[in-house]
């Protein structure tokens, strides 16, 4: 379907007037005259009101798993519009598609994770989950177990809570986070925490500083440990193997419920439906977001586990926690939707034994580029670090943490979309991708790290 006749410039100068968009350098975005307008998408391709068409390399911001123009979903949102816009479920009242997809949601998470508590977004959900386990707790008749155990540089949301339990120094700047009763422990990234070092014991390691952790301020005030699978945000950190049975054995050892951070891994990013799976651990309590309705609408969710909610039903009273869209009715009927069509065209086995096994193929092309330091995936989720020397994990001198950005636009000039994050950049591209576009994604980044690097040996 062609775009509008949207007039781009008189956007872009609007933009500028009065829209802030989020995660943004207002003053650099007002110098270069506002925001790329995208105009429309299909597929795996977005269309910028210049006309350019982009490959898709993050689906979206790490959630438009089925890729874009899915004209199913648009038919299930005017459906359920026309039936039944909206209704709350504060008033002890539920609307058909919030019970529908919490039940298939209970049948995906399988075993104890049997109910589904209803967010707008993996903000609201991570918020959720520090107010339900703090819950859980004081109902069990342990008050004094508050804290949560993070990992530095971990990312869960951008509301006061999430980006608490997250782990970036340049968020908690803004705003005095975190707040108190969270605490950071190093994140399993070998490649810059442990270079050299054996992997599996550098993964006993970080497991280990949770432990630490946990008896430096005492097991008795520990509610939990949360954790994103394979960190997104923080660079896509593939945890090495054994680090999650170590960290699911501590939380078991001191009573301590495990959270597991679906948000960006749910839906068939690994090749499981849940990382969690993957990984081969269950959790407590599992947030998720993006995929769940392929970002064709705001739903979260949190799958919460058969023992959390017999205290909470026994002992805890009220639950005086909610949002006005928890189960939106159009948004669960959406969602819904978008799981038949990922169960329908069998999306998560063709991650796991198609085009993720292609993809990684596909990444060694890039091994030799003298820019190369290491590349990583797992399913369709992906990195590669930028290094100034070749074998070593070393940056650039006086630009650590800004070759990322740098090979970012090019690539965005080239024609592929991907997200700069420090000296890495990092891709996780729609589930429907295709072999030929994933090989337009690497020809563009080896020519882009081509074009940038002696740019990169000057600074």
């Amino acid at each position: 379907m062609p775009a509008r006749n949207y007039d781009i410039p008189e956007l872009r100068r609007l933009d500028v007037a009065h829209h802030l968009p989020a995660q943004a350098n207002y003053g650099e975005l007002q110098a270069n005259g506002g925001s790329r307008i995208i105009v429309r998408a299909e597929g795996s391709t977005i269309f910028d009101g210049e006309g350019n068409a982009i490959l898709d390399g993050m689906a979206g911001l790490w959630c438009v798993n089925v890729g874009y123009g899915r004209e199913e979903l648009v038919r299930a949102a005017a459906e359920q519009m026309q039936e039944l816009p909206f209704y709350n479920t504060f008033f002890k009242t539920a609307t058909p598609p919030t019970v529908m997809l919490a039940t298939k949601l209970a049948e995906k998470l399988g075993g104890k994770l049997q109910h589904v508590f209803f967010n707008s977004s993996g903000s609201e959900a991570n918020d959720t989950v520090m107010r339900m386990v703090r819950h859980y707790w004081r109902a069990k008749g342990e008050p004094n177990r508050t804290i949560f155990i993070s990992r530095t540089n971990a990312y869960h949301g951008s509301t006061v809570a999430g980006a608490s339990l997250g782990g970036m120094k340049h968020m908690h700047a803004m705003g005095g986070l975190p707040i108190p009763g969270v605490e950071h422990v190093m994140q399993p990234y070998h490649f810059n925490e442990g270079f050299g070092e054996d992997e599996e014991a550098f993964g006993a390691r970080a497991a280990q500083a949770i432990e630490d952790r946990i008896l430096k301020v005492g097991p008795e005030n520990v509610a939990a440990f949360i954790g994103e699978p394979v960190q997104g945000a923080g660079g896509v950190i593939i945890p090495p193997k054994g680090y999650w049975q170590r960290v699911d054995a501590i939380c078991k050892k001191y009573g301590i419920l495990l959270v597991m951070d679906e948000v960006i891994c749910g839906f068939g990013r690994l090749g499981s439906w849940f990382g969690f799976q993957h990984f081969g651990v269950e959790p407590d309590l599992v947030p998720m977001a993006k995929g769940l309705s392929s970002g064709y609408l705001p739903i979260s969710a949190v799958g919460v586990s058969e023992e959390v909610v017999a205290v909470l039903r026994e002992k805890g009273g009220e639950f005086v926690h909610g949002y006005t869209y928890s189960g939106h009715p159009v948004s669960a009927a959406v969602a819904l939707k978008n799981i038949e069509i990922i169960e329908r065209e069998g999306l998560v086995e063709r991650v796991k034994n198609d085009v993720g096994p292609y993809f990684a193929e596909a990444l060694k092309r890039l091994e030799s580029d003298p820019l190369t330091g290491e590349i990583r995936s797992l399913g369709l989720i992906g990195a590669i670090e930028i290094v100034a020397k070749k074998g070593t994990n070393e940056r650039f001198t006086g630009t650590e943490g800004k070759a990322g950005p740098i090979v970012r636009d090019a690539c965005i000039r080239n024609g592929l979309m991907v997200r700069g994050i420090r000296d890495s950049i990092v891709m996780c591209p729609p589930l429907i991708i295709t072999h030929a576009e994933i090989d337009r994604m690497i020809d563009i980044i080896g020519r882009s790290l081509r074009e940038v690097e002696p740019a990169l040996r000057a600074l």
